[in-house]
């Protein structure tokens, strides 16, 4: 079976552009639900969006650390999937999916060998696992803030896990980390931007046509 990677297109904030990705090809849509960032959609808008998305593709909001009620409220909005990318633990993302009964992504920030050995402790209660690179020091939001991490770490991990992958991916860098690491799948929010929090559809239509164009070449 040929290799193609799941491709995500995060932080869609209008209808307009949730059209544009639906159009690009993309297989899943994140919607940020957390106020400091420049992605945030608030509940209404996302009740609109979940709903313009369904049946067409896959939807996921992004938490980050949020509390019971939170998770309850996003819950009944029927998004395919939420995306955990605080510092929850592996009690509370086994909770949260319970809680919830939606399919759970867990990010786990990279940034040292360490990080990496945390991965494991997730594998058995989030859904999917994905990898971003750690934000510095300091940083008011998580996530990798359109930077990448070093990928060489990730040859610690049990090569039979699949990931997505996200951290400072771009229309330009998205065909050697298809070729380098062959991932589950691929996130991508800043490097689709024309500026902070805006996206542009040819940026979309780039990064899906390049990532697909190399995974088409890998036997």
């Amino acid at each position: 079976m040929s290799y193609q990677p799941i491709i995500k297109i995060c932080g869609i904030k209008s209808e307009a552009m949730l059209e544009a990705t639906i159009a690009a090809g993309a297989d899943m849509v994140g919607f940020v639900h957390f106020v400091r960032s420049p992605r945030h959609v608030d509940i209404d808008a996302l009740g609109l969006l979940i709903s313009q998305a369904r049946g067409r593709i896959e939807s996921c909001v992004l938490l980050v650390n949020p509390d019971n009620s939170c998770v309850v409220e996003v819950a009944a909005l029927g998004p395919d999937w939420i995306q955990l990318h605080g510092p929850e633990t592996p009690n509370r993302v086994a909770a949260i999916r319970e809680e919830a009964g939606v399919a759970v992504i867990k990010a786990v920030p990279i940034g040292s060998p360490e990080d990496v050995a945390t991965v494991a402790g997730f594998v058995e209660v989030a859904d999917r696992i994905l990898l971003d690179a750690k934000p510095p020091k300091g940083a008011d939001r998580p996530g990798g803030l359109g930077a990448s991490f070093d990928w060489s770490l990730l040859k610690a991990l049990d090569p039979e896990l699949g990931f997505m992958l996200s951290g400072g991916l771009t229309p330009e860098t998205v065909a050697e980390a298809v070729r380098t690491l062959r991932p589950f799948g691929l996130d991508v929010s800043s490097g689709v931007e024309k500026s902070l929090g805006q996206k542009d559809a040819e940026l979309i239509g780039a990064f899906i046509a390049r990532a697909r164009a190399a995974a088409a070449d890998l036997v």
